[in-house]
């Protein structure tokens, strides 16, 4: 039961308020957007992406630390950016763009009980990382879709946190264990972060599949559109995350889905053996967690 009331925390006018307020004041950097759209051109070269890259010294410096870390394990150190895009591949440095750009959102440090920003980012990523994992095992081709829609999953929550505040501690003072928080953010908000993050998501032109797996990687059997695949690994990678205690609030408030397990083919080793896996996978990223 809610400890607040929602007298005393008043309600946005409506999400299409607080998206508007969103969108106006806030963007991902002109060079995230380029780099999404040169590695959806079909025409484009490693050249091509090299030219974006390189006006950011920051993602510059991320591509080439990606290349030389323990995911890679190059035989001798890539010093050239061209080399390093040629190798990571069009989506790999589009992901580490989106991952460079979302991180902004956290800089700032936060805690409300048991939430804190910087291990909602750190969930986000793991999250990323577990689909990817997840997509592998299965042998899908877009296992690099995969990472995307897992690292910006939450988008919403952060959105929340950053654009309406006051709800947002109330939300976080009520949470606890056996409630859901999609129902305490629709006491507070009206709308929950699914919904924002999805309506944000498609103002940043963020891909198709990723906007799915915002809106619905609590539900992935509620969706029918193209991508369900990917939405599925999302979903299945944020349930392994949490049972792992790598959780979004502080609290391990999602519930599996077993029909969503067992429409991929898992079965409970199979998870249990995810689950173990992840922890190299998390080992080996580690430069993608820097804020």
């Amino acid at each position: 039961m809610a400890q607040h009331t929602t007298a005393t925390v008043e309600r946005p006018k409506s999400i299409d308020t607080v998206v508007k307020r969103i969108t106006e004041i806030s963007t991902l950097p002109q060079v995230a957007l380029k780099v999404i759209e040169v590695a959806k051109d079909p025409d484009a070269g490693a050249a091509d992406l090299k030219a974006v890259v390189e006006g950011d010294p920051a993602l510059s410096s991320r591509v080439l630390r990606m290349v030389n870390s323990a995911a890679y394990g190059v035989s001798s150190t890539v010093t050239s950016l061209h080399q390093a895009i040629s190798y990571l591949g069009f989506n790999q440095v589009r992901n580490l763009a989106m991952t460079a750009s979302v991180s902004e959102l956290f800089k700032k440090k936060e805690s409300l009980g048991p939430y804190q920003r910087c291990q909602l980012w750190r969930h986000m990523v793991s999250v990323g990382l577990c689909a990817k994992l997840v997509a592998s095992r299965r042998r899908m081709p877009n296992f690099d879709d995969a990472f995307l829609a897992g690292l910006l999953h939450d988008i919403g929550l952060i959105l929340e946190d950053q654009h309406t505040h006051p709800q947002f501690v109330a939300i976080m003072h009520d949470i606890h264990d056996g409630v859901s928080l999609i129902d305490v953010e629709k006491e507070y908000l009206g709308f929950n972060h699914c919904v924002l993050g999805e309506r944000v998501a498609e103002a940043w032109r963020f891909p198709d599949v990723v906007q799915a797996a915002i809106r619905h990687h609590h539900a992935s059997a509620s969706y029918k559109g193209p991508g369900l695949d990917i939405v599925q690994c999302v979903e299945v990678a944020n349930v392994i995350c949490t049972i792992k205690g790598i959780t979004s609030v502080g609290l391990k408030l999602v519930k599996p889905q077993l029909e969503t397990f067992l429409s991929m083919g898992f079965q409970k080793e199979d998870i249990l053996i995810l689950a173990k896996d992840l922890d190299a996978e998390l080992s080996s990223n580690e430069t993608l967690f820097e804020l």
